[in-house]
């Protein structure tokens, strides 16, 4: 496909970080049409939920992101750490998961933050929304939002580095060692809930938020 072809020449990072959120999203999708099912009931709203899908996949436009973006690779593992806080304290508020809705909007703007952050030079958010297929204002109400999300809560200490850099990489393993698709169902896959400093587990969460 075009977008694994584009992550093959972008950091180890992207594609990981692609593949992570991709699994993500496909279970939360999943979670969530089992509770319409269940309950009747929009929901929670949040800026970082579109209206519509978009058409674009999760490893196309990471791989977007990477191309076009400019950023130094810590800036991912940054973005994850932020996106982890974020839902860790978005939950104790109301219902809130990365799903197809809501994944692009948080992972551009998660880059946003990182990349200022991080990086000595960065471009501007009419560039990122250039890059993320949204308007300025939508750029600018998304960046206030998140960081209001996280508490501004944006520096990120060498062990936490270190401990989300072990989580990617034992991501990566995994899928280097993934066998191929059979037609015969595969046996459920491990699943992290909240990969941060603390390194806890909710066990009773409907609706798994950065798992791998």
């Amino acid at each position: 496909m075009a977008e694994e072809e584009d992550l093959a020449d972008m950091p180890r990072v992207v594609g990981v970080l692609a593949a992570l959120l991709e699994r993500v999203t496909e279970r939360n999708d999943a979670a969530a049409a089992e509770l319409e099912l269940a309950v009747a009931g929009a929901p929670a709203a949040s800026a970082f939920r579109a209206t519509t899908k978009p058409d674009i996949t999760v490893r196309a436009y990471m791989a977007r992101i990477a191309r076009f973006a400019g950023c130094s690779p810590a800036c991912y593992v940054v973005a994850y750490i932020y996106l982890d806080r974020l839902l860790r304290r978005r939950r104790r508020a109301c219902a809130f998961s990365v799903d197809s809705y809501s994944v692009h909007r948080l992972l551009i703007t998660a880059v946003l933050a990182a990349v200022k952050f991080m990086d000595d030079i960065c471009y501007n958010n009419a560039y990122f929304a250039k890059v993320g297929g949204v308007s300025l204002p939508e750029m600018n109400y998304l960046e206030v939002d998140f960081l209001f999300g996280v508490g501004f809560d944006l520096n990120v200490s060498p062990e936490t580095f270190g401990h989300y850099c072990a989580v990617l990489q034992s991501e990566m393993l995994c899928l280097e060692l993934e066998p191929p698709p059979s037609p015969s169902p595969a046996p459920a896959a491990r699943l992290h809930c909240f990969l941060a400093e603390d390194d806890t587990s909710s066990s009773g969460s409907t609706q798994h938020q950065l798992a791998a």
